[in-house]
């Protein structure tokens, strides 16, 4: 079986799982004709929104599948949406998107409609908890195919739990922020996410010299 194939297995599974089901009979699932998700943003955005490959899906108000220029330079990567985000159905529209917005304007001088922003996962977690790894691993490649067709330059990693599903390393943000990572066909720079910045106002100025080396790069 492909790995499509399982994907399409798991989204039925937990499609009968919100419904109430706890089981099923077996069934034989038909070979699929395409062994990739699709390669538009459009197509794309519209197979998440008929996602329910984890249990975020029995939880969510709205899908937030990412904005932007999808022809950006530079994209920014959060963890999740929250409960702003969920409402609305839009990546940082909350008291951090507010922050990041600035961050954006006063800091790169760019406006926000210039980037890209997105998350690892595509539905909010309850009580805005990190995604867990297996909530996380099927919605990375809907964020995969978005990097691959919008193809930015610099690639902005907010926070730790955003740097560790694009990478695989499980090193503190602390560790790691400002640093220049090659990834994939972009440049990757962790930094502190607008959340943890307005709990932690003294890391602002670290935020400041790490987005500078993103100006500097673009």
């Amino acid at each position: 079986m492909s790995k499509l194939e399982t994907l399409k297995m798991l989204q039925e599974l937990y499609a009968y799982r919100s419904y109430g089901f706890t089981y099923y009979k077996k069934r034989e699932f038909m070979p699929q004709k395409s062994n990739s998700i699709p390669n538009s943003l459009d197509k794309l955005e519209k197979s998440v929104h008929g996602c329910f490959l984890c249990a975020l899906c029995k939880t969510r108000k709205n899908v937030v599948f990412g904005e932007g220029n999808i022809h950006a330079k530079l994209m920014f990567v959060g963890e999740g949406p929250g409960a702003f985000e969920d409402e609305q159905g839009r990546p940082f529209v909350g008291n951090a998107g507010a922050l990041l917005t600035k961050m954006i304007e006063n800091v790169l001088h760019l406006k926000r409609s210039d980037v890209y922003i997105a998350n690892i996962v595509k539905c909010r977690p309850p009580a805005n908890r990190p995604p867990l790894p297996e909530e996380a691993n099927v919605c990375k490649p809907y964020l995969f195919k978005q990097i691959e067709i919008i193809a930015p330059q610099i690639i902005v990693a907010l926070g730790g739990t955003s740097y560790h599903y694009l990478t695989g390393d499980d090193k503190k943000i602390t560790q790691v922020r400002g640093e220049i990572f090659e990834y994939k066909n972009a440049k990757l720079i962790p930094t502190f996410h607008p959340s943890y910045l307005l709990r932690n106002e003294s890391s602002k100025k670290d935020t400041y010299h790490d987005l500078l080396k993103v100006k500097a790069l673009l």
